[in-house]
């Protein structure tokens, strides 16, 4: 397994329903398997039907946790953990979802995506920077330039 590493996404030009299906889409190009975890379930609701008209070229394909399906959707909405949806590469968090950094060791790649013009979820990813370079994960802090490229403004640990 590679390095653990944590990603942290200040959102400050492009809208989360458009910078997250490129991140899906990179991340099925190299063949893992994603966790999308947010707080609340309308709202991935919503998510679910965006992914499945973001690109008019083609889809993401996903699925929207509790079906009989879960273990086998190459990305998973959900609110809750799924230990039942088996092994994950990627763990995508959003809408200031919870998690841990032992989670986030045993993964290959997890991202946080937050609103940067919110000061209380920037306040709470300098915690989360924190706790994450405290246990010795690599982490790497990526803020959108004019335009929505990123541009990586800090890195530490691993």
């Amino acid at each position: 397994m590679a390095v653990a590493e944590l990603g942290f996404y200040r959102l400050t030009e492009t809208p989360l329903d458009r910078a997250l299906p490129v991140m899906l889409a990179k991340s099925l190009e190299r063949g893992w398997r994603v966790e999308v975890r947010g707080r609340d379930r309308a709202a991935m609701e919503a998510l679910d039907l965006s992914l499945w008209s973001h690109d008019q070229a083609g889809f993401l394909p996903h699925g929207l946790a509790g079906g009989p399906q879960d273990a086998r959707q190459p990305v998973l909405l959900t609110t809750e953990p799924t230990p039942a949806g088996g092994p994950r590469e990627a763990l995508f968090l959003i809408d200031r979802a919870a998690f841990d950094t032992g989670e986030a060791a045993s993964l290959t790649r997890t991202a946080l995506l937050f609103d940067g013009h919110d000061d209380e979820a920037l306040e709470e990813a300098r915690a989360h920077w924190r706790a994450t370079t405290a246990a010795g994960l690599r982490a790497v802090f990526w803020s959108q330039a004019p335009g929505g490229r990123w541009e990586k403004q800090a890195e530490s640990g691993g």
